[in-house]
């Protein structure tokens, strides 16, 4: 059977889309606040621990239990909503009027908008935050009674921030949830602020992301000036009217998308905005693989994805979604092949995988997108948590060349294994989710029409490439071969772990083994809904995700719009992410682009993994030969230096922009302490403090004080009187 056979999937009759403005007010569901309302106890909670220095590991189990209410919460709303969405109003928020007109009131409750898309993201986000909670438990035992219950409450604000941006029914309470999430990254960023890495990183997060904000800002004020309304549901019905163009078009409907896309790179680490995401690994793990993997970092696919219908507004805006996104895959991929730190190679393959999203939405694949969101929380979180165990048993060592043969170590072969079905996943194995979720966004940039889209397919399967190499060299490296171990920086010498006579590794216990393991399962059982059958579209593939994303404003098109509008010659075939003739002019070896793709990305995928096996397992010293070999060339030694040095963007940015600002701030500085302060407002102040002083001993209270006063005001009385004599008096009167 052709493997296209076995990738078919069932499908259902296709049945009609619900229109997307149907959206009805839901009282009866008023109990889905419990998904915000839940991290807020434990914040209280957590607090009042840490007030009253709690010694337990109470923060942990009180901050699980309320996860795990917020995702029994969104199971059950998952099952209790009504397609296409409806709106539970919670509490008024912002209601203002200032006149009649069209944009002379504003209006933002506190409201969720429930909806395929909503529940999607909000079910895997309570989910594997419940999961890394619960492994966080175990990982932050150090912190027992120091900073555990200030971690568990960072942890409730983030996931209190992530729910309101997720469930908001307006943009203003997306914006609410938009500057928690940064908050709580801050926050949990510098975790460890005894270490200026860490206060330095936080800050690059926190002034990084500031820029996208500004963004995501203006962009909800044009919005508002240009459709009257920043609620979900109304925006919806205004684009489905028929005479949108002669209403809306204008420079404001242009601007837009481009100021949300500034925002989504902002918040999802794209060029140029990426810097800040390697360097937040300076937070704990848990950090890592909650908001820098798995979830936070996605809320930029979000913000695209809720809102697409305005995307589809500005032709090139998505071109450039695209564009940008493919060539930060690449260029993070380039980079994540010469690092040494396990967790930062973790962390530019997110910026990397991220940069797949962004090339999906804009080849109009946001099932493709949604599906790769989806299947990544589940394989780099496992891969995040991992590194972390790692990191927790050897003293905080990551530094790959440094650990060896973990797999034969007593206590670690599960740590090794789920590492391993994680990197299977993000190396695109064949059959396993990130395979599939990926093939779908590799065969719809062949397809889709738009300017050098070819290209960034071509690019985006040599990436495929490099990230099964980079992948299975951090394995090969830490889990197989021959057993070797140095201690980390943590390592304090015979008194740690109990032992004598040198440095003995720690393995994971049942907590972490068992989060560990679940993961793995969810990282191979998230290939399912590829195979699933779909009941919104019978040309759809994937399943349940394609129906969760195709019942949402983030389908391609919504009523009244014909997907020409958008500037891409042939479109309409997005609509379906899979087979239909209109595929026919873009075939890649005389096949279908879905079906080339996954005989293609496999292969690539499989000589990047022989390489990553013959440089770092069966060859090891040949990897050390080849670097060796590179610098002695002067014509190639540039590029494993500007790989390792992370192609100098750091030192760009500093260059070009941090030294110019530091030092216009410390002329702006001078200027005001020696110019405006030291002249004028000082300046003009130590006139009168001068004279005054000047005249002080003047009026000490001694007779001969008072007798030179009254002498000294008589001379000059008497020069006054002879000098106007002379040469007349004021006014010319004698």
């Amino acid at each position: 059977m052709m493997l296209h056979g076995l990738f078919m999937p069932l499908v259902a009759p296709g049945t009609p889309a619900v229109p997307l403005s149907d959206v009805i007010s839901a009282p009866q569901l008023s109990w889905a606040g419990l998904i915000l309302l839940l991290p807020l106890v434990s914040l209280v909670l957590c607090g009042l621990c840490a007030a009253f220095r709690v010694r337990s590991k109470l923060p942990a189990v009180i901050t699980s239990a309320a996860l795990a209410g917020a995702f029994v919460t969104s199971v059950m709303l998952y099952f209790s909503y009504e397609p296409p969405g409806e709106v539970v109003h919670l509490f008024d928020w912002i209601n203002v009027s200032w006149g009649s007109g069209a944009i002379e009131s504003f209006s933002a409750n506190f409201s969720l908008y429930i909806d395929s898309l909503s529940l999607l993201w909000i079910m895997f986000v309570t989910g594997l935050g419940t999961l890394i909670t619960i492994y966080a438990s175990e990982y932050m035992e150090p912190d027992l009674g120091k900073g555990y219950s200030r971690f568990f409450a960072g942890v409730s604000v983030f996931l209190f921030a992530m729910a309101s941006l997720v469930l908001s029914d307006n943009l203003l309470m997306l914006y609410l949830g938009w500057e928690g999430v940064g908050f709580a990254s801050y926050w949990l960023i510098g975790y460890y602020y005894q270490r200026p890495a860490a206060v330095a990183a936080a800050k690059k997060a926190f002034i990084v992301n500031r820029i996208g904000d500004i963004g995501l800002a203006l962009a909800i004020y044009l919005i508002w000036v240009t459709f009257g309304t920043v609620q979900y549901d109304e925006l919806t019905t205004v684009l489905q009217q028929e005479n949108w163009r002669e209403s809306f078009e204008g420079w404001t409907t242009s601007a837009i998308p481009f100021l949300l896309m500034l925002a989504a790179f902002g918040k999802s680490a794209q060029l140029p905005l990426y810097v800040w995401l390697p360097d937040a690994m300076e937070g704990p793990t848990p950090v890592s693989a909650l908001i820098h993997a798995a979830t936070m970092v996605t809320a930029g696919i979000y913000l695209v994805a809720r809102t697409y219908p305005l995307f589809l507004l500005e032709p090139v805006s998505l071109q450039v979604v695209a564009w940008v996104g493919g060539l930060t895959a690449l260029l993070a991929a380039t980079i994540g092949m010469a690092q040494y730190d396990i967790k930062r190679i973790m962390a530019y393959s997110t910026v990397s995988q991220l940069g797949y999203m962004f090339l999906g939405l804009g080849v109009l694949t946001t099932y493709g997108a949604a599906y790769h969101v989806f299947t990544h929380a589940f394989f780099k979180a496992l891969l995040f948590l991992t590194c972390g165990a790692i990191m927790h048993g050897f003293a905080g060592q990551l530094d790959l060349r440094k650990i060896s043969g973990l797999r034969h170590l007593p206590g670690w072969r599960i740590t090794a294994w789920t590492m391993f079905i994680g990197a299977l996943c993000l190396a695109g194995f064949p059959l396993t989710s990130g395979y599939l979720s990926k093939d779908v966004i590799l065969a719809e940039t062949f397809v889709t029409q738009g300017p050098g889209f070819r290209i960034l397919g071509w690019l985006a399967i040599v990436t495929a490439g490099l990230t099964a190499y980079y992948t299975f060299r951090v394995w090969f490296r830490v889990c197989a071969g021959p057993v070797a171990f140095e201690a980390g920086d943590e390592y304090h010498g015979d008194e740690d772990h109990g032992h004598t006579g040198g440095f003995h590794p720690h393995a994971p216990r049942f907590v972490i083994n068992t989060v560990l393991i679940i993961l793995a399962v969810g990282a191979l059982m998230a290939a399912l809904p590829y195979f699933m059958s779909n009941q919104a579209d019978e040309r759809l593939v994937g399943g349940w995700v394609a129906d969760m994303v195709h019942d949402s404003t983030a389908r391609q098109g919504i009523p009244g719009f014909h997907p020409d509008d958008v500037g891409h010659a042939d479109a309409g075939h997005s609509t379906a992410h899979g087979h239909d003739d209109s595929h026919a002019h873009a075939l890649i070896l005389g096949m279908d682009p879905h079906i080339a793709m996954y005989w293609i990305s496999g292969t690539v995928g499989m000589i990047g993994l022989f390489f990553a096996a013959w440089l770092h397992l069966w060859k090891r010293d040949h990897a050390d030969a080849l670097r060796r070999w590179m610098l002695s060339k002067l014509w190639l030694g540039w590029l494993p230096r500007a790989m390792e040095r992370k192609w100098y963007v750091d030192e760009f940015y500093h260059a070009l922009i941090r030294s110019p600002l530091w030092i216009l701030g410390h002329i702006f500085y001078a200027f005001d302490r020696f110019i405006i302060d030291g002249i004028f407002v000082d300046g003009v102040a130590r006139i009168p403090r001068g004279v005054a002083r000047w005249l002080q001993p003047l009026q000490a209270g001694a007779v001969q004080s008072l007798a030179v006063v009254m002498a000294g005001g008589a001379m000059i009385i008497l020069l006054l009187m002879a000098l106007f004599m002379q040469f007349g008096w004021p006014g010319g009167t004698a």
